[in-house]
């Protein structure tokens, strides 16, 4: 029993451990989590109903389970052999698709949602100055968040540590 719990644990580090290692490397997984905060803001101004709010939930996980995968693909496949090679760009090609038609299909999600909304939204957001100033800086700092390189890609490394050659 005792081995049991210790490997679903375990199993949930090596999760958090792809999470962060997305967080770290991977530009579009940072964008995705910036434009999930947002719109999570926006429908709490929108006083969206928490179904409506479960609705995005599931649409911004979706999309970054997405990203994972397409993440994960991209790593399995780089760099293959030469008689693998068009297979392997057809298959990074697929998740990102993947990701895209997910993405899409949100972008829907919201317009539906927060379309109806956009004098609530409009009100919520000018109701203080603090508003459209913090919407100014959480730009600069997810621009910042979302563009930063890190020191091993910076060097010509791969996340591996190994260098290109």
């Amino acid at each position: 029993m005792r081995s049991d719990l210790a490997r679903l644990a375990r199993g949930f580090v090596y999760a958090w451990n792809g999470i962060y290692a997305a967080i770290k490397e991977e530009r579009n997984f940072r964008f995705h989590l910036c434009a999930a905060l947002y719109a999570f803001v926006a429908a709490y101004w929108a006083g969206l109903s928490a179904v409506e709010i479960a609705l995005i939930a599931l649409c911004v996980a979706a999309v970054m389970a997405l990203e994972l995968m397409n993440s994960a693909v991209e790593r399995a496949v780089d760099k293959p052999d030469t008689t693998h090679w068009w297979t392997a760009g057809a298959a990074k090609d697929m998740a990102a698709g993947a990701v895209l038609v997910m993405a899409i299909g949100t972008i829907i999600v919201a317009a539906c949602l927060f379309g109806p909304r956009l004098g609530v939204l409009w009100g919520a957001f000018t109701a203080h100055w603090t508003r459209p100033a913090g919407f100014f800086l959480t730009l600069i700092l997810f621009y910042k968040f979302i563009f930063r390189s890190s020191n091993s890609t910076q060097k010509g490394e791969q996340p591996n540590g190994k260098t290109d050659s």
